[in-house]
């Protein structure tokens, strides 16, 4: 069974629904980031972690890649085209919407105090807004790769969702439709109700 380390409402959320839309069994440790708990896992402190058997690994989108490869869903298969297209869209949405979004937390209640700009958060607000438009143009059909949902979809709309708690502009009708039907899905559902029960 599988252990992911890490707050709900972090990144570990994207592990969580990942397991959750895999179907596959796993002990949930709410552990703050830079907590005693998630040192034990990941010495820097960050969350989130998992643990599968004796390994440990760390990174959200890494250990995504990681459980999409080995139960072979939610993902094209390596070394395809169709894989090189999805680690594209993948790589563009942690530089163009996480990236931002980290940008902005850093500078609200990451850094000390004396080290925050606030003013560069207009800044990072209009990024998303843009990178929103592009992602929502390039939406063409039920999920971001076509008809199948990928890791990709749990990427973006776990950004989408942050977006909101920062008070980040609101996407566009298109991509905001997409958003509401992927919240729907039982995956997502039981992930979020591990939020309750913690």
């Amino acid at each position: 069974m599988y252990t992911v380390i890490g707050a709900t409402k972090s990144r570990a959320f994207r592990v969580m629904w990942m397991l959750e839309e895999l179907g596959q069994a796993y002990e949930h440790i709410p552990a703050a980031a830079r907590s005693d708990e998630a040192r034990r896992y990941n010495p820097s402190g960050k969350i989130p972690a998992l643990k599968d058997g004796d390994e440990v690994l760390t990174d959200s989108v890494a250990i995504m890649t990681y459980l999409a490869d080995k139960h072979g869903k939610l993902t094209a298969p390596a070394g395809t085209p169709a894989r090189a297209r999805q680690d594209a869209l993948t790589f563009w949405l942690i530089d163009e919407f996480d990236a931002v979004l980290w940008a902005a937390a850093k500078h609200s209640f990451v850094f000390p105090e004396e080290q925050r700009v606030p003013q560069v958060k207009d800044s990072l607000k209009a990024e998303f807004k843009r990178a929103a438009a592009i992602l929502s143009e390039r939406l063409d059909g039920p999920f971001l790769m076509g008809d199948e949902i990928t890791l990709p979809d749990l990427l973006a709309l776990h950004c989408i969702n942050w977006s909101i708690g920062a008070n980040f502009p609101r996407v566009d009708d298109r991509l905001g439709q997409w958003a509401r039907k992927m919240r729907e899905r039982p995956a997502y559902i039981a992930a979020q109700s591990r939020d309750a029960a913690a």
